[in-house]
């Protein structure tokens, strides 16, 4: 898989937040809150967790006790996890390898587990998680890998939550008349293999849909668009930098092109709307557990 850096789920973490659907978020945690038994107590697994940005976004609106398993690939980013985390709960405490968090009332047990997401989706689910979830990750991968994946989290009986799927829609102002060439190049770019097979990047959220519905789950999804304006400007700016560069490695724009539209993207009063969409499935039969 593609490797992220800290820094750039950093960057982003802020315009992810403010751009999940807030109305899935409140129906997982409607469901959630019904599995329960009114206990509260919730099972977690976050794929390709990054640095936990997931965590921090659905937490807070779950449950008083969580136990979360943050599965990457990538043991520098578990490490900056950890961090992160400790950081951002009001009170932290190591325990063996896992990390007790309290925040808002919660009571947190993170477990931290390096894995090849890749390689087998079911090797990662413990018998009976009540939710599985992932942000920004499902554009990467195959529509076989997803078939899988719906397989491993159906064998379980969990709900399924996902977020910022990127659905290939963008909107950035002012208009550049290399945008329309830049996006059907990057678009492109975004259907090549990032470990996982040959990447759906925007028909990943309709492959999710069909893939749980086919396995007897309900599915509802939303739009999740980044709106970044000028006090994103450094958001912007790796945008820019990094479709630059995925539009270069095509070869289907020339690279002056490439440049005007870069240079054009540099200006303070750039703004742009990425889209997203968000995603919740759970077991239709299960009774008493149909968000409002």
């Amino acid at each position: 898989m593609t490797g992220f850096s800290s820094d750039w789920l950093a960057l982003r973490e802020p315009a992810d937040h403010r751009a999940r659907d807030r109305g899935l978020a409140e129906a997982l945690a409607s469901l959630l809150a019904a599995r329960s038994g009114g206990t509260g107590s919730v099972g977690v697994v976050d794929c390709g967790c990054g640095t936990g940005s997931n965590l921090r976004a659905l937490a807070p609106r779950l449950g008083p006790s969580q136990e979360w398993t943050l599965v990457d690939h990538d043991p520098a980013l578990l490490a900056a996890a950890r961090t992160a985390l400790a950081d951002w709960a009001d009170g932290a405490a190591e325990h063996g390898a896992q990390l007790l968090l309290e925040t808002g009332g919660r009571r947190i047990r993170v477990t931290f587990l390096s894995a090849d997401l890749a390689a087998d989706p079911a090797a990662i689910l413990p018998p009976a998680p009540d939710l599985v979830t992932a942000a920004a990750l499902f554009d990467l991968v195959s529509s076989a890998w997803i078939d899988r994946f719906a397989d491993a989290v159906a064998a379980t009986g969990a709900f399924f939550h996902t977020a910022l799927s990127y659905d290939g829609t963008e909107a950035w102002l002012p208009p550049h008349p290399a945008d329309a060439a830049m996006r059907a190049a990057f678009l492109a770019h975004q259907a090549g293999d990032k470990g996982f097979g040959e990447a759906l990047g925007p028909r990943a959220t309709a492959a999710l849909e069909a893939a749980f519905a086919r396995r007897g789950y309900a599915v509802r999804t939303a739009a999740s668009p980044w709106r970044l304006g000028p006090e994103d400007r450094a958001l912007i700016a790796r945008l820019r930098d990094g479709q630059a560069q995925a539009v270069a490695e095509t070869g289907l724009v020339p690279g002056a092109a490439i440049a005007a539209w870069a240079e054009a993207r540099g200006r303070p009063d750039t703004t742009a709307v990425i889209g997203h969409r968000d995603l919740l499935a759970w077991p239709d039969s299960a009774p008493g557990e149909h968000p409002p």
